[in-house]
């Protein structure tokens, strides 16, 4: 019996995204130093995944 398509999905998770997620935004802001603490988290700049 073959596994359902919905199953094999999980192995694949290493597909390369486009943008960062928030969280992701910050952490990256902070070790560029563009990030001050009590600024907002909304409205970042999008930014790409590092090399």
């Amino acid at each position: 019996m073959s596994m359902h398509s919905s199953l094999k999905a999980a192995t694949r998770i290493t597909v390369k995204r486009n943008v960062l997620k928030r969280y992701e935004r910050i952490d990256l802001m902070k070790k560029k130093k563009t990030w001050k603490d009590g600024d907002r988290a909304f409205g970042l700049p999008k930014m790409k995944p590092p090399v």
